[in-house]
């Protein structure tokens, strides 16, 4: 089979799960065989076209046509202010994508068997190659929701932009079972296109057999963690992940394990406002905060020297960071209220049991979490082996992969 896959982000050009999911499914796809192109964004200084483990990488520049654009869109998205270069970015690259899928369609006399699309990213260049030439199948991957991600709110224009692609795809995957009924089904998506398919983790990474009992002790001396215990946030500092209801949490959390230190890793328009509102709530002295994404490498050691993973998201389509800690064999603690899929990755009770669920929005039930598996440090390895368990039976990327690829191979059929 020959794949378009369009995408914003491709290593080294990684903001979030999207990078990492559009490397890890497309270099499966090439290992199983199939021909991938990749068409993802160039800030610059990437080359333009690569291959990378069989994968085909087509890195599209852009061009600055903000004073055209203002002239010819609407009044909310010329209101973006400095997101509107953002704009520019995102309307050029597909443009430029989708010229380029059909010049290889054009010149290369192979056609693709699929499109594939990601989120309102890169929706557009669907739209562009399906109106070209209509017996190509498109699928469009739904990772999130512009009004998923603001809570209801967020840019109308997006939102249009994303219900148009649903319509017009010929099948569509979703991350999760939250995803598909409590954010696609109540905007009016078709919901007869949608599949489900559970994103993965790498068990071979992500194990904690991979890091040293050394390397553990450095980087929990490096926070200065003695005796009490370490609790670890990783992920992108805005208010959707919860993290500022994590920070109000700890002084709950402080009562029962005064020794206990918030390891929060990322980066985000609230680093400044946690800063602040932990020194307001007299807990700074145990909060360390690191404006920084970080590399897998660096994650399995942060994973590795923690005794609990907590990511009290209020929306969360999926949630790889879960996945990443469970595979490291740590109990997780996660938000569980609205649409969240890490009600579906992690089990709350049971023989089974990997984590705790919690309502996002209390800090004292967040802290309870917290408590239930620092209380016992049986009960807490217990978890992890049940999380790492979980992993291999239903969360690998070669799963992922295989799902998909289930779909692709459906909708190719039928088309």
């Amino acid at each position: 089979m020959r794949i378009a896959f369009v995408t914003t982000e491709y290593p080294p050009n990684v903001y979030g799960g999207l990078g990492v999911y559009s490397r890890e499914l497309t270099i499966r796809l090439a290992k199983l065989g199939h021909e991938v192109h990749v068409f993802s964004m160039n800030p610059g200084g990437l080359p333009t076209t690569s291959l990378d483990k069989g994968v085909r990488i087509h890195r599209l520049k852009f061009v600055d046509a903000t004073s055209v654009l203002r002239i010819m869109v609407n009044d909310e998205l010329r209101s973006w202010g400095l997101g509107f270069r953002y704009l520019n970015d995102v309307f050029t690259y597909n443009v430029a994508s989708a010229f380029e899928i059909l010049r290889e369609i054009e010149w290369g006399g192979v056609p693709f068997d699929v499109v594939s699309v990601h989120d309102w990213l890169s929706a557009m260049a669907g739209l562009i190659v399906k109106d070209e030439v209509r017996s190509l199948p498109l699928v469009f991957h739904v990772h999130s929701t512009e009004r998923g991600r603001n809570f209801g709110g967020g840019s109308p224009t997006v939102s249009a932009l994303e219900l148009a692609c649903a319509e017009k795809a010929d099948s569509i995957i979703t991350v999760s079972y939250a995803m598909r009924d409590h954010d696609l089904a109540p905007q009016g998506f078709p919901m007869s296109k949608v599949h489900v398919v559970w994103n993965g983790v790498d068990p071979e990474k992500f194990s904690s057999t991979k890091i040293s009992r050394e390397v553990v002790e450095k980087v929990r001396a490096k926070h200065a963690v003695r005796n009490g215990p370490l609790i670890l946030f990783i992920g992108r500092l805005v208010r959707v992940k919860g993290v500022d209801k994590l920070v109000e949490a700890m002084p709950y959390v402080l009562r029962d394990y005064p020794g206990a230190r918030l390891l929060v890793i990322g980066q985000g328009d609230l680093y400044d406002y946690l800063v602040q509102l932990a020194s307001k709530l007299n807990v700074m002295g145990h909060i360390t905060l690191i404006n920084k994404f970080l590399s897998d490498e660096e994650k399995v050691a942060y994973y590795a020297a923690c005794d609990v993973a907590v990511f009290p998201s209020l929306y969360e389509p999926f949630g790889i960071v879960a996945l990443e800690a469970m595979s490291m064999e740590r109990p997780v603690v996660v938000g569980a209220r609205g649409c969240s899929g890490l009600r579906e990755v992690v089990i709350p009770s049971g023989a089974n049991q990997c984590g705790i669920h919690v309502n996002p929005q209390d800090p004292k039930d967040i802290a309870w979490g917290i408590d239930a598996v620092l209380s016992s440090q049986d009960r807490g390895r217990w978890m992890g082996v049940n999380g790492r368990k979980r992993v291999l039976e239903n969360f690998t990327w070669d799963h992922a992969t295989l799902r998909t690829l289930k779909v692709y191979e459906e909708i190719v059929r039928k088309c």
